[in-house]
């Protein structure tokens, strides 16, 4: 599997946000969001190729059981359904985060499922030409009806301002018998301070609308620093 790191931190994000988590990044995206964060782990050249056992006994030196496996998005990972059967054997906690935009059955505890929004087509900057297709993939709403069917699940969505909420809206009326307290509003953020400005905003529209504010909190503690 093409792994970007793997390491011990606090969920920064999401209703689990926190909780002490082995932190299994692998690498490979189907997309390409203007506002990504992690963008050392969109491409699989830089990353360690290892197999499921050695992911596994990496894991397992680290005193947690929650994991979380993220992205990159790992659902385009051949291996990830026997990673996550290895994982479960040894009885843990497994997050998965996904942008969903394809479903695949799992063994999962909780889908940490994150919609992109038009907000994440890259129009500008160093990922302009991949914008035709972002915008054509972004969003799979049969995808993300089978997960939040078969699956302990959260929707969080990246919010950049009150404009997004239609679009938000849009979504969710497509989807079964949400429940807003499992729909997350998180503020667009790269740095402290886009975080600290946006923030109280986010939480604004999260009080109006009745929809769960989830915190950034590897933005506001390590600004982002790799491996946090």
């Amino acid at each position: 599997m093409n792994v970007s790191e793997i390491f011990l931190s606090i969920q920064g994000e999401g209703r689990t946000a926190g909780v002490v988590s082995v932190f299994v990044r692998l690498a490979g995206c189907d997309l390409r969001c203007a506002w990504c964060d992690t963008e050392y782990a969109l491409d699989i050249k830089p990353a360690q190729s290892l197999t499921v056992e050695e992911i596994i006994n990496r894991v397992e030196t680290y005193p947690s059981r929650q994991v979380v496996v993220t992205g990159g998005e790992p659902l385009i990972a051949p291996e990830l359904p026997m990673l996550l059967q290895e994982l479960k054997k040894r009885d843990k906690y497994i997050t998965l985060e996904t942008n969903a935009t394809r479903y695949h059955p799992i063994v999962c505890d909780l889908v940490n499922i994150s919609p992109k929004l038009a907000n994440s087509t890259p129009r500008q900057g160093p990922y302009a030409q991949f914008a035709e297709t972002h915008e054509k993939n972004r969003l799979n709403i049969e995808a993300i009806k089978s997960f939040i069917i078969n699956y302990d699940y959260q929707l969080k969505f990246v919010v950049e301002s009150e404009r997004d909420l239609s679009e938000i809206d849009a979504i969710l009326k497509e989807l079964p018998g949400v429940d807003r307290d499992r729909v997350m509003l998180m503020p667009q953020a790269r740095t402290k301070q886009q975080y600290r400005k946006r923030g109280p905003e986010i939480a604004r529209l999260c009080v109006e609308k009745g929809y769960r504010y989830s915190p950034r909190l590897q933005i506001e503690l390590w600004s982002r620093r790799r491996g946090k």
